[in-house]
């Protein structure tokens, strides 16, 4: 169902002045305060008996204005005066400053949406609001845990949990305190990351999640800024998990971690030495078969190994027929200007180069072999993340999905890690054993 702002912004004019005409003076001045008439369905609290609604969002997806308006839905009644679902409201942020300049007077915050005679007052002494019906909102900060010890409420209002540093002992004093009225709620505004808290929240059956990306607010939000924070962010781990709200998790164990390959984004080198394509074939050639990884690899060879340099520039990796993935990857090479392109021929032996050859036969091919797991062979190109020696171009979520899955344990997704395994071809033809032969030619000694 369309909201009331949805169905105005597609509405002809006269539908638009025939809505309005129908209107009561009343009705009219009441409508821009009528959240319901103007909310996007993910800011609206779900139907049901819930105890606790986690509202998840990228940047700017209205996550504060939908959490300052469930406020005001608990404490306000019919008319000012007249008390509402709720009378003891606990505000808890990381810190109480963050409460105040955000949740309370921040643009998207409770005095910004609340009708003039509804408007509730702030003491800044005792860090409370006041509303004309006598209900009353109290800030608490996430660094004091303790200062829940106490009080008791009939709701909350929490911002931003997942990067408090002391999450799980506020969340569990706030959890105490929540003991007045027939049914005690709180909300959960928070762009996701992936903390223990959060993760016990999301599983436990009294909870409902509602999540959107930063683009469904797009109406309320500067172009520009849309523009730059998807240019740069768009497809990768921390887009998914910033501008799509979607919690991205790290597995125990994992080679790769959301922050390592946050730190992989910035200086990329402007030029390469050499360009490999890497292909990982699945082991039929059937369109229902695993996807064909194929990974494009950059490295700058300036200087000792040590001072190399590798940036992914992109992840081609196709599904389909052998024809497909040999055409995939040929066109890969030739989109990058590579100089080589490898590929593991365990499994299919001759007919990977044979399908590689019947697209182009001048291609400068090299069959691999594995010789050992999966994880001993990726471990010394995470090793160069780690260093900081390997960047990504934009655009990689789903090579980064898997990364972030591979462990010392093997891979812990489902199915074949096919984009990871090109990866590591790719990265070991481009960079390590190019290094090993540098390392291990003789020294010439200089004539005097």
């Amino acid at each position: 169902m369309k909201s009331g702002a949805a169905w105005l912004s597609s509405a002809t004019q006269e539908a638009i002045d025939a809505f309005l005409a129908g209107l009561s003076n009343e009705a009219l001045l009441a409508l821009p305060w009528i959240f319901e008439f103007w909310a996007l369905p993910h800011q609206l609290p779900p139907e049901g008996a819930w105890k606790t609604w986690v509202i998840m969002g990228g940047r700017g997806a209205g996550k504060t204005r939908a959490g300052a308006e469930w406020v005001r839905a608990q404490v306000e009644g019919a008319r000012p005066s007249d008390p509402g679902r709720a009378t003891r409201v606990a505000l808890v942020g990381e810190t109480v400053d963050q409460v105040r300049e955000v949740m309370i007077f921040g643009q998207s915050g409770i005095l910004a949406v609340s009708p003039p005679d509804r408007r509730p007052e702030w003491n800044a002494t005792r860090k409370m609001l006041t509303w004309p019906n006598g209900a009353t909102a109290q800030v608490y900060s996430a660094h004091d845990p303790d200062s829940l010890r106490g009080p008791q409420f009939d709701a909350a209002w929490v911002d931003e949990l997942a990067k408090w540093k002391k999450s799980q002992e506020t969340w569990d004093q706030l959890q105490f305190a929540l003991r007045l009225g027939a049914n005690p709620q709180q909300v959960v505004t928070t762009t996701p990351q992936s903390v223990p808290v959060l993760k016990a929240i999301l599983k436990n059956p009294s909870s409902v999640v509602t999540h959107a990306p930063t683009e469904a607010n797009r109406a309320h939000l500067a172009a520009s800024f849309l523009e730059e924070v998807q240019t740069r962010y768009g497809g990768t781990r921390l887009g998914r998990q910033e501008l799509e709200g979607v919690l991205i998790e790290d597995v125990d164990g994992a080679l790769w971690t959301t922050k390592m390959l946050e730190a992989a984004r910035d200086d990329l080198p402007e030029a390469f030495d050499r360009i490999v394509v890497a292909v990982d074939p699945p082991v039929s050639g059937k369109v229902t078969s695993d996807e064909c990884g194929i990974v494009v690899v950059g490295v700058s060879t300036k200087g000792q190994p040590r001072e190399w340099r590798a940036v992914v520039l992109e992840d081609a990796t196709v599904r389909g027929s052998s024809t497909t993935w040999a055409t995939a990857a040929v066109a890969a090479y030739h989109r990058h200007g590579a100089d080589r392109m490898v590929a593991e021929v365990n499994q299919g032996g001759a007919l990977v180069e044979e399908m590689i050859r019947q697209v182009d036969p001048l291609i400068a091919y090299r069959a691999v072999h594995a010789a050992v797991g999966k994880s001993a062979r990726a471990e010394p190109v995470a090793a160069l993340y780690e260093q900081g020696r390997i960047k990504h171009q934009c655009g990689l979520a789903a090579l980064e999905e898997q990364m972030c899955l591979m462990t010392t344990q093997g891979f812990m997704g489902k199915g074949s890690p096919d984009r990871v395994d090109a990866l590591v071809w790719a990265v070991t033809e481009a960079m390590i054993e190019p290094a090993k032969a540098y390392i291990g030619r003789p020294r010439v000694r200089p004539l005097i």
